[in-house]
């Protein structure tokens, strides 16, 4: 079953876990069973246009942007990690 990393301003959805097993075959399937088990994770994640800009996913290394977006496939081998974005830098 993949596992999911979960970023720190999400652990109140998972009971403070870093990660959590979640079934699917998918990132579009793994989110839908999140949110099944742990409600409030779609509407974080996700918004009419598909993933939020400021939310990052991977699977294993790659980010899903790259590769199929939500119909990313899956394997139950695989790590899913969800990266908020950061925005920063300097005013020097």
């Amino acid at each position: 079953m993949p596992v999911v990393r979960i970023p720190t301003p999400m652990r109140t959805l998972t009971a403070n876990k870093d990660e959590v097993e979640a079934t699917g075959t998918t990132v579009g399937e793994i989110i839908e069973d999140l949110e099944k088990r742990h409600p409030g994770f779609r509407d974080r994640l996700l918004d009419a246009k598909g993933v939020r800009r400021h939310v990052n996913i991977f699977v294993g290394d790659e980010d899903i942007r790259f590769l199929e977006g939500l119909k990313s496939e899956v394997k139950p081998t695989d790590q899913v990690s969800i990266v908020p974005a950061i925005a920063g830098g300097s005013d020097a």
